[in-house]
């Protein structure tokens, strides 16, 4: 009984000497504990689903582009970033393009589009694949980049960008890196 009625007493003090030295204490002021709030950007949108472009440029070339769903960003209102893509682009006097793509992103003001992530092209018995292809209308330019596969019949060509000229239908495939070199396998 004698160590229960110590073993209080000696709590009780320890208690009465904090209360007087830290909250008595005219002085103390408790420690202020900074907490970081992380700034987060709010993204306002609005979703589109089935979306269908028609578009003929001055060239006579039309470009046909669907999407399962877009999305348009209250900042950027002129660009759609779209989902399951697939267009279409005929060109004047020529066999239609046709592309699929798991991305895009259209620009309403100028229909410019950027197809992105498992990029599919085929044109003729050509087919093209790639994780990057942007579609210039103003510049009459479709550029192929990041993982480029060409494949026609028995020919697989391999090389890190294809441009092609809609207009003259000239095209360039280079690789990046100069020591690197194209690989054509027949």
């Amino acid at each position: 009984m004698k160590k229960t009625i110590l073993g209080t007493s000696l709590l009780f003090l320890i208690i009465f000497l904090l209360f007087n030295k830290y909250l008595k204490n005219k002085d103390y002021k408790p420690k202020l504990v900074e907490k970081k709030i992380e700034e987060k950007s709010i993204f306002n949108s609005n979703i589109i689903t089935n979306i269908n472009y028609n578009v003929k440029d001055d060239n006579g070339n039309e470009y046909l582009i669907n999407a399962e769903k877009g999305e348009i960003d209250e900042n950027i209102k002129n660009i759609i970033f779209l989902k399951n893509v697939k267009a279409i682009i005929t060109l004047k006097n020529s066999n239609k393009i046709s592309i699929a793509s798991d991305f895009g992103k259209y620009n309403i003001s100028n229909n410019d589009t950027i197809f992105s992530k498992n990029v599919f092209v085929h044109y003729l018995e050509n087919k093209i694949t790639c994780n990057y292809l942007d579609l210039s209308i103003k510049k009459n330019l479709i550029m192929f980049s990041k993982d480029v596969i060409y494949s026609k019949d028995e020919v697989i060509m391999k090389a890190d960008a294809i441009e092609m000229n809609i207009k003259t239908k000239d095209i360039k495939v280079y690789m990046h890196n100069l020591k690197e070199k194209i690989t054509i396998n027949n």
